[in-house]
């Protein structure tokens, strides 16, 4: 029997509850560093190369989490708890950990933490239900405050990216949304997502590892009439098959073991929003079918429910696979695939639009000053590391590049990027330019000669500006005040933007 009058904290969990479990905080925070790096290991194990913090931010932003929370548990000062817990969901909206990544984790945190408890109270059911519950509190106050911190941090974006868009054509553009890029092939797709964005429909993003199909989705959310409502990407690969379907419709308590609280699903947290179903395939099959059955009733059965709840969410799937042949092998069913393919996006490989890497360098330069405190200058590469990253194939796409650069300004010193700071795999390629152009027979003036040569290496080079620029060692502004000054022209068909 409860004695009346003790507080009662989000319908859940009495003080007398946080007092019975003060041996589980004390161990906690005596231990947090313990439970961090185990509970590191346990995320890294799950989501891989996936995993959006390093193992030093996983540690100092939980270390610090775990000592705050759980001296408040041990006041007993809910309020401040509830504040703290809230502020470490706008630092990981912040810092752009998915949804579905923070939600698995804490999951893991419960694990890693039970090796800390107390012997006592290790073995009561009792003692772990109610660590249950004050988990169950702790992911309501960090969702919401998620989603409050990405929606006002989305709202600005959107407003700047109105602004900027409303100023330059659409054959100018080198941004759109959060994507760079300014080759033909680019400025064609910014076109689709504005035309899809218009629709309601579902939509499938196709395209490899790592080439941006999740800043597709959130481009198209954004040009969309649903902008200010919520945006959740959910990496099908990153969670086991089993509990997909759970995780996507929700569950009722008491639905399979270890439901005990009644659990909404991402369908519901998305409501009037967008749901972004990343590398679809990797959903079973049983899964699919419900799925199909969700999109076309615009309802989500939570496991463990016999009725359905309506839904308002719009669904946008990925796959790095083609969809043909993910049909053919049977990971993608055909009729859900009949329903997803009306819209279709289809995102170039990095590969297949150089011409935009040195936007992304420049990009990548501005966004790792600010985070490693670096800098850097403007156009900080050597020509020569450039010509290197122009030859190289980006199997990994624009991940894999973000990654090169981040790593060159790690552990490089100067306000250079150089050919020496890259990662092995672009600088032990052959890096030196074609052939110089033979020699004239008869040179003429000094500029009839440099005209010469700057045309024979466009020309080489296919009018690809910025291949021609790393040919002749000198740089892209360079090369182009020289094609001003001799009034060089390309061919028909040549020579687009930077090609």
């Amino acid at each position: 029997m409860r004695r009346r009058g003790l507080p009662r904290h989000f319908h859940l969990l009495w003080d007398e509850d946080l007092e019975e479990m003060r041996g589980i905080f004390e161990a906690l925070r005596e231990n947090r560093a313990e439970v961090v790096a185990d509970w590191y290991q346990l995320h890294a194990l799950h989501f891989g190369e996936a995993r959006t913090l390093s193992e030093a931010e996983f540690s100092r932003i939980f270390e610090a989490a775990i000592l705050r929370e759980t001296t408040d548990l041990l006041e007993r000062n809910m309020d401040r708890y509830a504040e703290n817990v809230k502020g470490l969901g706008e630092t990981l909206a912040e810092r752009g950990v998915p949804l579905q990544e923070i939600i698995a984790s804490l999951h893991l945190f419960e694990e890693a933490a039970q090796r800390v408890f107390p012997s006592e109270s290790a073995p009561s059911l009792e003692a772990t239900a109610k660590f249950d519950k004050l988990s169950h509190i702790r992911i309501i106050l960090l969702v919401d405050a998620y989603f409050r911190a990405l929606s006002a941090a989305t709202g600005v974006r959107i407003k700047e990216l109105e602004r900027e868009a409303a100023r330059l054509p659409h054959d100018e553009r080198s941004r759109f949304h959060g994507i760079i890029g300014a080759s033909p092939v680019m400025r064609a797709l910014y076109r689709r997502i504005e035309a899809a964005g218009k629709t309601s429909g579902t939509v499938l993003i196709v395209g490899e590892s790592g080439s941006g199909k999740e800043l597709v989705a959130r481009a198209l959310h954004e040009v969309g009439p649903r902008s200010e409502r919520p945006f959740i990407a959910f990496n099908c690969a990153a969670i086991p098959r089993d509990l997909i379907e759970s995780e996507l419709f929700g569950y009722k308590r008491g639905a399979f073991s270890g439901a005990n609280m009644e659990y909404p699903g991402l369908f519901r947290a998305a409501e009037g929003g967008t749901l972004l179903l990343d590398e679809i395939t990797e959903m079973g099959a049983e899964t699919q079918t419900k799925l199909l059955r969700a999109i076309q009733e615009r309802a989500v059965r939570p496991v463990g429910s016999t009725h359905e709840t309506p839904v308002d969410v719009r669904l946008v799937a990925s796959t790095n696979r083609d969809p043909d042949e993910a049909v053919a092998s049977r990971s993608l069913r055909e009729d859900l695939y009949y329903r997803l393919q009306a819209n279709v996006l289809v995102v170039p490989p990095l590969r297949d639009r150089l011409e935009d890497l040195p936007l992304l360098v420049d990009y990548f330069i501005a966004l790792f000053n600010s985070r490693l405190g670096r800098s850097i200058i403007t156009e900080g590469i050597e020509e020569k590391a450039l010509a290197a990253m122009l030859q190289y194939r980006w199997p990994g796409n624009v991940r894999e590049l973000a990654n090169a650069i981040e790593s060159a300004m790690t552990f490089g010193t100067g306000t250079l990027i150089g050919l020496e700071d890259l990662p092995p795999a672009i600088t032990r390629l052959d890096c030196s330019p074609s052939p110089a152009p033979k020699a004239l027979s008869n040179p003429g003036t000094f500029a009839d000669v440099e005209r010469d040569l700057i045309l024979r290496a466009l020309e080489a080079c296919d009018w690809n500006k910025v291949h021609a620029a790393a040919m002749l060692k000198i740089s892209r502004k360079k090369l182009y005040a020289k094609i001003n000054k001799y009034q060089l022209e390309p061919p028909a068909g040549k020579g687009d933007g930077d090609a």
